[in-house]
């Protein structure tokens, strides 16, 4: 049996505004919206949509039926983007969508038994550096470790190392401007802040290369978590694969990447997953209209099983979840069946292949597979 270690990696996990009026410790509702002034109206816009939500729910409420995925398939780590600041700051950044959920609030992160939470991203400072190093305390005290932001530049490019049996996973995270992430935000010395990296170039990639060589061992695991790219479409950057293409080559075993509010391709480029954007998982938007066409309300759980001493993918899976009254349930065969047929479409130019597996699972194959 090789050496084998799973992470769980999900995209925008937004657990502030709505969903952080429906826990059991609602903060301050204010918002500085162009419609919106309060929360709670996210939370009216997911009732009228979808029925009354039974408020405060526990903290186990927006993650479902995918709480029983996750317990099933024991990963050795749980990795979100948590696009939310933890904080009681009432100081709004001026950018117009402030995300905040109180720091009481957090046991909805151990409820799922969140071990990492990527940073940088373009919420964590939503409240400024204030609001930032408050979320620092706040995952801190309650055992969830972070990445991709801190107190300095050197606390920002720090990765985080999990022990996963005799080997180990280490993730780095960064954010781009091209996801919203402002270079004002980027930590410096002295100064709070996220990893912040300009552009998808070769010199940036050669940098946070550079950042992994300095401690990877050769039975390290080691994954890149990106936030970048736009909102909607699914179109991918010939600079984001050319730059997701160089992190492998260096030595990358995963790209994770985020910021879409959907889905986007999926590549298993030399062997090793390329995630161009995981699109959300819990967030306030059940009742938004506009972007219909993509199903936002269609989540997925990606697991990915590599064998530490090959780095040798041996299994890429995703459960497909449809979120309801702000809580996770598993897709129906029909939304199982439409969210294969996009991703296969989607990522077919990437070589990539998304097939129908068992007890509803979307299996991702390679032009190489042979697993």
């Amino acid at each position: 049996m090789p050496d084998t270690i799973t992470m769980f990696l999900a995209g925008d996990v937004m657990t502030g505004r709505g969903v952080d009026q429906i826990l059991p410790f609602p903060g301050d509702p204010e918002l500085r919206e162009r419609c919106v002034r309060d929360a709670r109206e996210y939370v009216a816009l997911a009732e009228t949509r979808n029925g009354s939500i039974p408020g405060p729910v526990g903290f186990g409420w927006p993650w479902g039926e995918a709480l029983r995925v996750l317990d099933a398939a024991e990963p050795h780590a749980r990795v979100i983007n948590l696009e939310t600041t933890v904080t009681t700051c009432a100081r709004f950044a001026p950018k117009g969508i402030n995300y905040r959920m109180h720091p009481s609030n957090l046991g909805v992160l151990t409820a799922a038994q969140i071990d990492v939470c990527v940073l940088a991203n373009n919420h964590l400072l939503d409240f400024g550096a204030d609001g930032l190093v408050e979320t620092l305390d706040a995952l801190a005290r309650n055992g969830v470790r972070t990445v991709g932001a801190g107190r300095t530049v050197a606390q920002a490019w720090c990765p985080v190392v999990v022990k996963a049996g005799t080997s180990r996973l280490l993730i780095w995270a960064a954010g781009m401007s091209s996801s919203g992430v402002s270079p004002h935000g980027a930590a410096r010395r002295g100064r709070p802040g996220v990893a912040y990296l300009s552009e998808p170039t070769g010199a940036e990639a050669d940098r946070v290369l550079d950042q992994t060589r300095l401690i990877r061992r050769d039975t390290d695991v080691v994954v890149v978590s990106l936030h970048w790219g736009s909102n909607w479409g699914y179109d991918v950057p010939n600079a984001h694969v050319e730059f997701a293409h160089r992190l492998v080559d260096g030595g990358v075993d995963v790209v994770f990447g985020h910021s879409s509010h959907h889905p986007r391709p999926l590549e298993i480029y030399r062997g090793h997953p390329i995630l161009y954007g995981c699109g959300d998982l819990i967030n306030d938007y059940e009742g938004i209209r506009g972007h219909e066409r993509y199903r936002d309300d269609l989540r997925l759980l990606y697991l990915v099983t590599l064998d530490a001493r090959t780095h040798e993918l041996l299994e890429l899976r995703m459960v497909p979840m449809r979120s309801r009254r702000m809580q996770l349930q598993r897709a129906s065969t029909s939304d199982t069946a439409w969210l294969r047929r996009v991703l296969d479409g989607i990522s077919r130019d990437f070589g990539t292949r998304i097939d129908a597996g068992a007890d509803g699972v979307l299996v991702a194959r390679g032009r190489q597979a042979n697993w």
